[in-house]
């Protein structure tokens, strides 16, 4: 008997040495694995791509890196869409959410968004200059290519009402513009100002014409339970850190993007702070 118990006591202490960190305990996680996997683009130059080599690049990776340097571990950038960047956060499947997302009222309801917001952006379109497009009623009936799970499509739609054609990533549906296949690619106007700045002679006719709407802030998220745990708040101590010193107005002109006023915005506001 007195075998049996210390074998079952054995047992007991083996289980939790395996068990994992608690959800809540996110940081402490990352840390025992020596590892932050975080959810990136890998089709939104020049927040987040694919370099020559093979390997993600961009301004978000940027900032991914240096999370995880804070922290002591290696990086692990895991390529996401906006279909399944929140559903991957909710799964365990990435610590952490650094990927153009838009921070809305409904997404706060399942994931948590990091504040302070380190970006923003707005919706726009890009269109080829021989379309014509002058305002946004232009749009109406007229087939515009855009990419599933963008939360503007649901605003243009219904304001608007194009012809929507959706598409599972960027630049399927950018190469379906440049086909000729719809009229615009509707998209957050960050992208299509570093599309159209780039130099690449393929989108040398093309044009951002109407005026952006809806400005939208982008978060760092962290799943819901995590948003007031040491891992939230040191993101949240990072993003505070950045916006006051003007760190990523840097990083946009280490990666050519043009000055954002938000950035401006929060470096003033911070700086008595």
């Amino acid at each position: 008997m007195q075998r049996l118990i210390a074998f079952l006591l054995l047992l007991f202490a083996c289980c939790l040495a395996a068990a994992p960190v608690r959800a809540d305990d996110t940081l402490a996680g990352v840390k025992q694995k020596g590892t932050l996997v975080v959810g990136v683009k890998n089709d939104y130059r020049p927040w987040g791509f694919i370099d020559p080599s093979g390997k993600i690049v961009g301004l978000e990776i940027d900032l991914a890196q240096e999370v995880a340097d804070k922290i002591g571990v290696k990086l692990e950038p895991v390529p996401v869409t906006a279909v399944n960047r929140m559903e991957f956060l909710r799964q365990g499947r990435i610590d952490l959410v650094i990927a153009t997302l838009g921070d809305t009222p409904e997404r706060r309801k399942i994931i948590g968004m990091v504040e302070p917001n380190y970006f923003a952006g707005a919706t726009n379109v890009l269109a080829p200059k021989s379309a014509g497009l002058k305002s946004w009623s232009d749009l109406k009936g007229k087939k515009v290519c855009a990419v599933q799970g963008a939360y503007y499509n649901r605003r243009v739609a219904q304001l608007y009402q194009p012809d929507m054609v959706v598409f599972p990533a960027v630049p399927d549906g950018m190469n379906a513009l440049a086909a000729g296949n719809c009229v615009a690619f509707l998209f957050d106007d960050t992208l299509i100002e570093s599309t159209l700045s780039s130099g690449d002679p393929k989108w040398a006719s093309y044009e951002m014409p109407l005026p952006s709407e809806d400005p939208q802030l982008w978060a760092m998220a962290v799943r819901l339970e995590d948003l007031d745990s040491p891992f939230g708040k040191l993101l949240s101590q990072m993003s505070t850190a950045w916006l006051k010193s003007g760190h990523i107005i840097a990083l946009e002109a280490k990666w050519g993007i043009k000055p954002s006023p938000y950035l401006q915005e929060m470096k003033q506001k911070l700086a008595g702070n």
